[in-house]
């Protein structure tokens, strides 16, 4: 019988203790019936309400359909489903069954599944019909896939969901997994290069929902969490799962792409608790001035930033107008959640805070060596939560893990009050005049001019060859006078840094490329120049 992980919220950091015999799909959704909560709602989505006991049914039905499909412990399963009550039920039965999930992202495009179903060598997939155009060419010419499982109509011949389940008993034993076994994958965004498959661990998920969640966060069980990020990458599975479910709260989720109008719709109706969401989604609420309290959640107490560093003018217009803080924070897919954050009450916009307690920092410099006070330098991060390593990728496993220390590819500066401040990516740097420049301070200084909605800057060469920084610009009004604004915006970046880190060329574009995290692709914008 798998036990459940005891966590102590009256030390910092919160103290972890995990049993050997642990499967987090008995820790997160069985322990919640055993303690009281069947009754209490656990998920809200597009069709309706599910209680902790509907959805405990919901996933056993789930691990024994993917059992019954003749599927063996340790069999790679991808879900390729959109935010509803068959996210979890899949996500969590497949574990629960000793099986190993692999979310993908919704929003790619067809070679993008092939090539991950390729690269997990899955055997099963789960996939909401909306996504069949895309993914079932993928599944063509894929030596391990066997099943295809559709969760609605849509796909004459294929096995639904639904029915499977139907037909499946509704008890499951967890599978005597270990707290150090993979439970799951996640595929990196994709930012800088091609994906790469992370492997999770059992253990991995309740370290992330108490040392964030309550430690900094303060989660509680009478919280609800509306989370804009999506389930299928790691800053929403913990937003809209883990950390709501690790206490017995309940999270809002839907199947749409959220914008700012669709946002706002959802915070009004179901009243969240606490909002998760990435910096240009909040650019672009406020960008809209209807968008405020009155037409929002009343009930919002706290709100999460992360994917990319926050604006300093976003998050204290934010505020302003809110009249609630945004935590900005960091994480990445191969620490699974937020590991360096502001905390309630201590927030200074511009930075992204202090270290997540629990989790230990350094910066080092070119040479490895700890970089000084005001020193730019590598954020390095050593936790509890970080991955075991990529799939059948050793170089860069060894390039990224090394000993306890995982290194995130983030250059950061420390002051002298011990705050964190985001420079780049390590690819993203430019060296102008012999400086370090921080593409993200100049786009921070860009997005604070009023006629500017969103910026990314990258290193573009000039006549002689040297590297300056270029901009490209999404405005708020597209009919601006351009030719005006260029040298407006390079005075005003002139004004607030130093003169030469100002864009020496400005493109104005109509929109960014993203991930489907909302990072910016600033390799394509180098890419296209």
């Amino acid at each position: 019988m798998s036990g459940f992980s005891e966590v102590d919220a009256s030390v910092s950091p919160p103290r972890v203790t995990v049993p050997r015999v642990y499967n987090a799909a008995a820790d997160f959704i069985d322990r919640n019936v055993a303690q009281g909560r069947g009754k209490r709602t656990a998920l809200i989505d597009d069709d309706g309400s599910y209680v902790y006991g509907e959805l405990q049914e919901r996933v056993n039905r789930a691990g024994n359909a993917l059992l019954d499909l003749g599927l063996a412990p340790e069999t790679r399963v991808a879900i390729a489903l959109l935010d509803t009550v068959d996210f979890p039920s899949v996500f969590w039965g497949a574990i629960k069954a000793g099986l190993v999930p692999i979310p993908l992202n919704t929003l790619l495009t067809t070679p993008d599944y092939a090539y991950m179903l390729r690269d997990s060598r899955v055997r099963a997939l789960v996939v909401s019909p909306e996504l069949l155009d895309k993914v079932l060419p993928a599944t063509a010419d894929q030596p391990c896939l066997k099943h295809i499982v559709v969760a609605g109509a849509g796909a004459p011949g294929k096995p639904r969901l639904a029915e499977l389940m139907q037909a499946a008993s509704g008890s499951l034993a967890p599978a005597a997994t270990t707290s150090d076994d993979v439970a799951f994958w996640l595929y990196s965004s994709g930012s800088t290069g091609a994906p790469k498959g992370v492997m999770h661990l059992q253990s991995d998920l309740v370290q992330t929902a108490a040392l964030w969640g309550l430690g900094v966060l303060g989660i509680r069980e009478d919280d609800l969490s509306y989370s804009a990020a999506k389930l299928f990458f790691a800053y929403g599975l913990g937003n809209a799962m883990t950390l709501p479910f690790h206490v017995g709260g309940a999270a809002v989720v839907t199947a749409g792409r959220p914008t700012p109008d669709s946002v706002m719709a959802v915070m009004k109706k179901h009243q969240p608790t606490v909002f998760y969401g990435v910096p240009t989604l909040y650019g672009t609420i406020l960008a809209d001035g209807k968008n405020g309290p009155e037409i929002g959640s009343k009930r919002l107490r706290a709100c999460v930033s992360a994917g990319e560093a926050l604006p300093e003018d976003v998050g204290k217009r934010w505020k302003q107008r809110f009249g609630v803080d945004i935590l900005d924070g960091i994480g990445s897919t191969e620490m699974l959640h937020i590991f360096l954050a502001n905390r309630p009450g201590e927030v200074r916009y511009g930075t992204t805070g202090k270290p997540v307690p629990g989790y230990d920092m350094r910066v080092l410099d070119e040479n490895g060596q700890p970089a000084g006070p005001g020193q730019i330098g590598e954020l390095v991060v050593n936790g509890p939560s970080s991955a075991m390593g990529y799939w059948n990728q050793r170089a860069k496993t060894l390039h990224t893990f090394r000993g306890p220390w995982t290194y995130t590819g983030d250059k950061y500066m420390v002051d002298a009050d011990g705050y964190y401040h985001y420079c780049g990516r390590s690819d993203d740097m430019l060296k102008v005049s012999g400086n370090w420049v921080s593409p993200f301070e100049v786009e921070a200084t860009l997005i604070a001019h009023p006629k500017v909605l969103e910026a990314a800057v990258v290193g573009h060469e000039d006549e002689q060859g040297l590297i300056k920084p270029k901009a490209f610009i999404v405005l708020k009004d597209a009919a601006s006078d351009r030719k005006a604004l260029t040298g407006e915006l390079q005075e005003f970046v002139k004004t607030r840094l130093a003169p030469y880190k100002y864009p020496r060329w400005i493109e104005y574009v109509d929109g960014l490329p993203k991930t489907a995290t909302g990072k910016i692709q600033r390799f394509k914008l180098r890419q296209a120049r």
